[in-house]
């Protein structure tokens, strides 16, 4: 346990949630393509829910490539719920806490996930995923959304890493191994619980590959990836492949359920970036000028106290953890090619 804490102090500061294979193949028709898009999880999926003040998403440089300054993305632009939503053809789903602003965008459903937070309570004082989908059961109640919307659904589930973190902090007698296996069981109960609520198709992201993240690539001068924290992460994407077959197994249609591999496609960017136009595959574009600060910090006169690299749309990573609008563009295209995504589509 004491070699494993400095992999998962990593989480420390990841925003991010989440290998699993495609379940179920589902042909689609263009009368049962979906209209909504609900999004649960955190910062892979957030698109502006954590409050201006509490997060560097709403400084400079974030969003500077889309949609030109700041707007909550952990990210210089598009996050992964953007490349889902295009592919639905729907719009991206509004933040929740915009909802009474934009009445009018509710109709392409909502986003409920906040950056930092997990299956559990973790270190953000943030809505977790069980308030996440309790949001969505009120805003059902009060007939925000019916039961033919719900059926016109797709849910987007962005989930763990820093559930990780919370548990290395409590300083717990559960073995690793044991609370993976907990986070995995909270999990399948929240899809469980959303398909309850109606959603037609709950598509969860899988780990990806934690040790390819700038954080842990540093050390070799991001050169090479840590083996040690992607077998751990390895570990959670097998309980959460198993836990999802299981769910389809006990549906009528045996296809409510999928898994996003995001593992492989990471990896697969990784290993042939040049496919992608990527020249900078670990590096990130955007870092603190020291240890002391991060991207987007500024000192008390607002001098900047961080630097960008010359072509983010060369860059796989923005920050030390999240993906370039780039990185997201190129994980979006190779799960298309995985033929990953058409079973999203009922």
């Amino acid at each position: 346990m004491k070699q494993l804490f400095p992999i998962l102090s990593l989480f420390l500061i990841l925003y991010l949630s989440v290998s699993g294979q495609r379940v179920v193949q589902a042909k689609a028709s263009p009368q049962q393509r979906p209209t909504k898009l609900f999004v649960f999880g955190d910062s892979y999926a957030d698109t502006g829910n954590i409050q201006r003040a509490f997060s560097n998403s709403w400084k400079d440089p974030y969003g500077a490539t889309f949609p030109g300054k700041p707007a909550g993305r952990f990210s210089d632009g598009r996050v992964l719920t953007d490349y889902i939503a295009k592919y639905l053809k729907v719009k991206s789903p509004i933040p929740y806490r915009l909802r009474k602003v934009m009445p009018k965008q509710v109709k392409y459903g909502m986003n409920f996930a906040f950056g930092g937070t997990g299956v559990f309570n973790t270190l953000a004082p943030l809505p977790n995923m069980t308030t996440q989908i309790d949001f969505l059961q009120h805003l059902i109640q009060h007939k925000v959304y019916t039961a033919l919307d719900l059926t016109n659904s797709v849910a987007l589930v962005s989930v763990a890493g820093n559930d990780y973190v919370r548990f290395m902090q409590t300083n717990a007698s559960q073995g690793l191994a044991s609370f993976v296996a907990t986070v995995i069981n909270q999990t399948r109960t929240n899809l469980i619980r959303i398909k309850g609520l109606g959603v037609k198709k709950i598509v969860v992201g899988a780990l990806q590959p934690l040790g390819c993240l700038p954080q842990m690539t540093a050390p070799t001068s991001f050169q090479r990836c840590n083996d040690t924290t992607n077998a751990m992460v390895l570990l959670h994407n097998a309980l959460l492949n198993q836990a999802v077959t299981r769910l389809n197994q006990q549906t009528k249609d045996r296809s409510s359920f999928l898994i996003l591999n995001l593992f492989d496609s990471f990896m697969s960017v990784f290993n042939h970036p040049s496919t992608h136009n990527i020249r900078s595959k670990f590096t990130p574009c955007c870092v603190g000028v020291s240890s002391n600060y991060s991207c987007g910090s500024v000192d008390m006169n607002n001098v900047k106290k961080y630097r960008v690299c010359d072509d983010p749309k060369s860059a796989f990573f923005w920050d030390l953890v999240h993906p370039t609008q780039a990185g997201w563009h190129a994980v979006y295209n190779k799960l298309r090619t995985m033929n990953a995504l058409q079973h999203i589509l009922y």
